[in-house]
């Protein structure tokens, strides 16, 4: 007997074992056609043929289907766990039945059962993709992400496992490969919604608006009634200063899905609304209702608080506004120990060792960044809007990059108790940011970067890139803290959201720029948001200066800025410079002596 023929009947023999008769069957067959006188063969197919039938009716499974199909999954379960007594060599029940478990929300036993699909089937791509579903629901998405690589490996037209991978690399900040996915997915299916939104999702967060926009509307197109499509288009309108479309596709949006709360918070914010406007009790009927969860009943709170004070009803306004504010705080669970231990956690660090800096001819990058920090809410945006009309400038916006890239050298630092960080991580980390930054493709070499928090990591930012600018916005406390508090922030500055904590973090935040100035004096530049409303020439001149740019009369004229402003003070960076902002919040200081008290603001 030859080798081959050995190795093609123990393949038959292992196929049999898992239940796969057919396949085994039509092994033999064929040794057989080739050597009608192979004994163990004909012994073997006759076994196969002579055993009782190892797979379950159609109409059992016809049945089984029947049940989940109409939603009626206990019952479900509960036959498909009988067949499976039956037929325990069938992975289709197998599957089947994990799809069950997964519906109920029984994870582990779903994730159990797809395994046992998966051993029973080698390169099964349904069940690999539905292992993919049931670790993403646990958020174990790095197991996700290897169970959907497996079902594209074993089946590549597989537009669900790309989408749902893509969907993966989009919320770890991995953009590119996301886009990848996207596109694998609407190739192999064309008609593919879901992923025509997600691809624009994308595409937004590496600043292809007008692409974005296609792949939204496109969305939008294969499915009249996608409400989240239609809010991301809202959103984007926004972004690219299209307030009208934004009111019309929020609007669209909540016509779909009269529940879609996050919605209501974003028309809010655009639309201006009249007193019997049909929107506004609904959004009152929604929230007086108990099938909010905490997430959608805060952001109803806020969307209540801004048609409120449009319609100048102050005390409804402070009203929907501290309950909008107490709900987002219980939602997130924000505990200021936190910011107090990362405060902590970096003064020492910085207090221990002085900090290592890299001379400014190891620059090999043409770059030179820009960062503007300061308190959320004190001016950062205008101040970027500013520069970034100068014709020599690109402007950024809110970048995530530099905290992502100190995050893993900063936890790999305290994992091993070491007190300082080496001159190799800051080389790292400069090098690895400018990367970042040449990444956006500008074609200016001066870039803005406005995240306001990256005032905690300034220790990092003038060790790493010494040859930095460093614009620090300050403003009345009070105003600052204000503005934060009427304001619905969809992701970090937890402390916003509660006056006692507002004032505890305020504080925080000038004991750390006071600790940055004496540890690297004449490195940061003070720019108070008040003296440049006032004198809004003089303190564009000291700034351009400053950054060692020429005068460019754009900067005055900085509201016809066409550029895109993804911040929440989009609206107000395309307005003229105005006064007595920062004494909006007086009316309300009845209401806010938390904050005063916490501020000594008395």
């Amino acid at each position: 007997m030859s080798l081959k023929t050995e190795r093609l009947l123990s393949r038959a023999k292992k196929l049999a074992k898992n239940g796969q008769v057919k396949e085994a069957k039509e092994i033999y067959s064929n040794i057989i056609k080739t050597f009608p006188n192979n004994l163990l063969a004909r012994k073997e197919i006759k076994l196969l043929e002579n055993k009782k039938v190892a797979n379950p009716t159609q109409a059992q499974l016809d049945e089984v289907m029947r049940f989940y199909s109409s939603g009626e999954i206990e019952q479900a379960l509960k036959y498909v766990e009988s067949l499976i007594k039956d037929y325990p060599n069938e992975f289709l029940l197998f599957n089947i039945c994990g799809a069950c478990h997964s519906e109920i929300g029984s994870i582990e036993p779903a994730i159990e059962n797809f395994k046992k699909a998966i051993a029973l089937k080698i390169n099964y791509s349904e069940a690999q993709f539905n292992l993919g579903v049931a670790f993403q629901k646990l958020n174990q998405l790095d197991n996700a992400s290897e169970y959907y690589l497996q079902a594209i490996n074993s089946q590549h037209a597989y537009p669900s496992a790309h989408n749902n991978l893509g969907i993966i690399f989009l919320n770890k900040g991995k953009i590119e490969a996301a886009v990848k996915s996207f596109e694998w997915a609407i190739a192999y299916s064309p008609n593919y919604a879901e992923a025509y939104n997600n691809l624009g999702s994308a595409l937004q967060e590496l600043k292809q608006f007008k692409n974005a926009k296609k792949q939204f509307e496109k969305a939008c197109s294969i499915n009249p009634n996608y409400a989240k499509a239609f809010h991301n288009l809202g959103i984007l309108s926004e972004i690219i200063n299209q307030p009208k479309d934004a009111v019309s596709r929020y609007e669209r949006a909540v016509e779909i899905e009269p529940e879609f709360a996050e919605a209501y918070r974003n028309l809010s914010k655009v639309k201006k609304f009249k007193v019997k406007d049909p929107q506004i009790n609904q959004i009152y009927l929604l929230y007086s209702g108990n099938k909010l969860n905490v997430a959608d009943k805060a952001r109803l709170g806020f969307a209540l608080a801004d048609i409120n004070k449009s319609l100048g009803n102050h005390e409804d306004y402070i009203k929907y506004l501290n309950e909008g504010n107490r709900l987002r705080k219980k939602e997130i669970k924000y505990s200021f120990e936190e910011s107090q231990s990362f405060h902590s956690i970096i003064t020492k660090l910085f207090s221990s060792t002085q900090p290592i800096v890299q001379s400014s001819s190891k620059n090999t990058s043409d770059i030179k960044p820009i960062f503007i920090v300061g308190m959320p809410r004190s001016g950062t945006s205008l101040v970027e809007q500013i520069i970034s009309s100068h014709n020599s400038v690109h402007g950024a916006g809110e970048l995530l990059n530099f905290r992502n890239i100190i995050t893993p050298i900063l936890d790999n630092h305290l994992s091993k108790k070491n007190n300082a960080i080496s001159e190799e991580d800051m080389l790292i980390i400069r090098k690895e940011y400018l990367d970042s930054l040449a990444s956006l493709q500008a074609k200016e070499t001066i870039i803005t970067d406005k995240m306001p928090m990256n005032f905690r990591l300034l220790g990092f930012i003038l060790s790493a890139i010494p040859d930095a600018k460093i614009i620090h916005l300050t403003r009345d406390p009070m105003a600052t803290c204000w503005s934060n508090f009427n304001h619905y922030f969809t992701a970090g500055n937890g402390f916003s959201f509660d006056q006692v904590d507002l004032a505890k973090f305020y504080l925080l935040y000038q004991e750390m720029m006071t600790f940055w100035h004496k540890l690297f004096p004449n490195k940061i530049y003070d720019l108070n948001y008040e003296n440049l409303t006032i004198n809004q020439e003089e303190e564009t001149q000291k700034l351009l200066e400053y950054c060692d740019l020429e005068w460019d009369e754009n900067c005055l004229d900085f509201h016809n800025n066409q550029r895109a402003v993804l911040t929440a003070s989009s609206a107000q960076v395309r307005k003229k410079i105005y006064q007595g902002s920062s004494e909006a919040w007086k009316q309300y200081e009845k209401n806010l002596q938390p904050l005063i008290k916490g501020l000594g603001a008395n």
